[in-house]
């Protein structure tokens, strides 16, 4: 594994776009009328990555740079293949790139082909813009300054937008960046980009970037202080607690200071989150935690370094642990890249005691660096720190709401990604300390993964000890073995209709500490692509588990089923995904089979979705699960429905409301959004969020927010 890396050199070297100072001022009006960009070289002939990914796309796009000494200018010009309108969703900012024509934009600013920048367009002017980690992943969550505009006219549409170099991280004196343009045209479905990338993978792949050659080396920033205060009134009535109303009026302030072009320290004080969008909720049948990502802008930038340590079910840190029971009062966070090799992170934040549960105040510490090994591969390790400040009196050393008195953990990282992507895989150590903690608390775990253009592969394996505890984590689960192997092959045939079809499987082995099975999850799939962008799948499930731990099947009851016992079942599912293009969306799925108990389960889910581009989109989700089990069980009903409607009056004014039903938890949820951004990153929200019992409609609790924000930048 740690030869691979070095297996080649950059795979589009010979794709080279230069960029040199603009010769002439640019208005951002979507218009090809300056004289920079008469001057500026240009980037066409783009290749096709889908359907097929062995010639010239069909669909013309050029694309031109500049910049002058505070901003990076980009123009793009997307001619339409064959008449008719475009296709997108709304106005809406971060869009869903399958479901709209848009173009997008992948700098690899360090030329590490591991971490950059994303920016783009739909063809109606919504922005998108994300933070790129991992070498292709791309966090739509990271939020910034810069200014776009969007021109249709009867042949193409014209993308152009200034980004502020202050907005960006990029190495000091570097004169070459990675790049990379893709465009999505849903007319011809076709997805291409200019340095030309396998259609196994996406087109963020930085390890397909060509290269950006700048006539000299990018500007400095100079100085770069970013203040954003914030001032909230709100209003929470707690009528299910009984408690009289809060009225709450804050005020707060983050600020933003670049260290270096590349390292960049965030302050914030008594941050407010109000804004934030609730979180959908789901009917939960499983018997560990759900998982809810991190909205929190704070936590965001160069999150990767911190979050993305482990897998998705063995994190040593999670972010959505800060601030969960008591109030963050302050925090701060440096971030970045030192030099082409190193990026390191630092954070520490503070939260307040809570002397209704007796929670004393909580500060966590989480330090994490990573150095890059050959290519595009790079070790990293971990620091995660949880102490309670002025404890409150206890015994065996927690606190008088059961806290320890700390909680650590120590990491160790190999993370494998082969120049040409091939190859990809991670390797990592864990070990937790607690003052109670007795025995073993180690964490291993590995996999290595193959992906070609019709088969991939992958191994998995992890080791997770009964004592491991990661309190700032997400490990909903230890005292384990696991084994997850799992391979899929595609087959490409010459057919107007199908773009791809192929099998996957993929088996899941837990074993308990005595090398005893106690999982086995297995799954056969089979998937066709049609060259529409619809998708059917068809899937077979075998499940055996033999439970370590009582367990209520419907998750609603209160009886469980006696821990050691074993239960077998066999499911069968379906899942249709319609086209994209349609002004009426849906997908549809189903699974009927065995339960616990001997029991019988069918689910039923789906998505409605109906669009008068660009400017309001309906939703309707619906999950719906039948259990027929034996008594105490008996048959158990669960709906959960959730209509949705998105406003989006301008690309700078937007107004979200939605509902969820949940029966498994006898609630209703009602939440609007009115946001106004009315400079770029500066905001005007009021927020409305309800909980009702559902019969008899009766209100648990309200709250009623409106916060301003404003970002200064010096």
């Amino acid at each position: 594994m740690l030869c691979l890396p070095a297996l080649g050199q950059k795979i589009n070297d010979d794709y080279k776009l230069h960029i040199k100072r603009a010769s002439s001022s640019i208005s951002i009006d979507g218009m090809v009328d300056e004289q920079a960009w008469e001057d500026a070289e240009v980037a066409k002939d783009f290749y096709m990555i889908l359907p097929m990914d062995t010639s010239y796309s069909q669909v013309e796009t050029e694309v031109m740079m500049t910049y002058d000494s505070e901003h990076l200018y980009l123009l793009v010009i997307n001619h339409h293949a064959v008449p008719g309108p475009y296709y997108v969703e709304s106005l809406r900012r971060d869009f869903s790139f399958g479901k709209n024509d848009n173009f997008l934009l992948f700098m690899d600013t360090f030329d590490d082909q591991t971490n950059g920048f994303s920016f783009g367009a739909n063809a109606a002017g919504a922005q998108w813009d994300g933070i790129m980690y991992e070498g292709g992943k791309v966090d739509l969550s990271w939020d910034n300054k810069w200014i776009s505009k969007v021109q249709n006219y009867e042949d193409k549409w014209v993308f152009e937008a200034a980004i502020p170099f202050k907005s960006i991280r990029y190495k000091k004196g570097i004169k070459e960046w990675g790049i990379n343009f893709s465009r999505l045209d849903l007319k011809t479905t076709e997805k291409s980009a200019w340095a030309p990338v396998p259609r196994q993978f996406p087109s963020a792949s930085l390890a397909y970037t060509g290269i950006l050659v700048w006539d000299e080396a990018p500007p400095e920033a100079g100085m770069n202080v970013s203040i954003i205060p914030y001032a909230m009134g709100g209003r929470v009535k707690d009528r299910e607690g009984g408690l009289p109303t809060d009225y709450q009026n804050r005020v707060g302030v983050d600020a933003k200071i670049a260290i270096s072009s590349s390292l960049n320290l965030d302050l914030t004080v008594n941050p407010d989150f109000s804004q934030v969008e609730v979180d959908r909720q789901i009917t939960n049948l499983d018997r560990f935690e759900l998982f809810f990502p991190e909205r929190r802008q704070f936590f965001l930038e160069n999150g990767d370094l911190f979050a993305n340590f482990g897998y998705e079910t063995i994190r040593p840190f999670f972010s959505r642990r800060i601030g969960l029971n008591a109030p963050i009062q302050f925090g701060a966070r440096l971030s970045g890249k030192i030099n082409r090799d190193w990026r390191i992170g630092a954070m520490n934040m503070q939260t307040g005691q809570v002397e209704e549960t007796q929670t004393p105040s909580q500060n966590f510490t989480v330090m994490a660096a990573q150095r890059r090994v050959g290519q595009r591969s790079n070790i990293g390790a971990i620091f995660v720190n949880r102490a309670s400040i002025g404890e409150i009196p206890g015994i065996n050393g927690t606190d008088a709401a059961g806290t320890t008195s700390y909680n650590r953990n120590l990491g160790l990282e190999y993370n494998l990604a082969s120049s040409n992507n091939l190859w990809t895989g991670k390797a990592f150590f864990l070990k937790s300390f607690s003052p109670d903690q007795t025995g073993e608390s180690l964490v291993h775990a590995a996999n290595l993964k193959y992906s070609s253009g019709n088969l991939s592969w992958e191994w998995k394996h992890e080791y997770v000890s009964p004592r491991y505890t990661a309190e700032v984590g997400y490990v909903p689960r230890n005292g384990y073995y696991r084994i997850n192997p799992n391979t899929a092959y595609l087959f490409f045939p010459k057919s107007k209709k199908i773009l791809r079809h192929g099998p996957t499987v993929n088996t899941s082995l837990f074993y308990n500490m005595n090398w005893e099975q106690t999982d086995n999850i297995t799954e056969l799939g089979y998937t066709v692509r049609f060259r529409s962008q619809s998708n059917l799948t068809a899937r077979y499930a075998y499940n055996r588990i033999w439970l370590q731990q009582p367990f209520d099947p419907t998750n609603f009851s209160g009886d469980t089923l006696a821990a050691f016992t074993n239960h077998t079942w066999s499911s069968v599912g379906m899942e249709y995904v319609s086209k994209p293009q349609s002004l009426f969306t849906y997908s549809l799925s189903s699974q009927y089979g065995g339960y616990f108990a001997e029991g019988e389960r069918f689910n039923f889910s789906g998505e409605l979705g109906y669009r008068f581009q660009p400017y309001v989109g309906l939703a309707l989700t619906g999950n719906y699960n039948q259990l027929d089990l034996p008594e105490p069980w008996g048959d158990t009903r669960f709906w959960l429905v959730g209509p949705r409607v998105d406003v989006t009056f301008t690309n700078t004014l937007f107004f979200t409301a939605f509902a969820q039903y949940n029966e498994q938890i006898d609630n209703i949820n009602l939440n609007t959004r009115f946001q106004w951004r009315f400079k770029p990153a500066s905001d005007l929200y009021l927020v409305f969020t309800d909980n009702y019992l559902p019969a008899p409609f009766y209100v648990k609790n309200r709250t009623l927010a409106l916060k301003f924000t404003y970002w200064w930048t010096w």
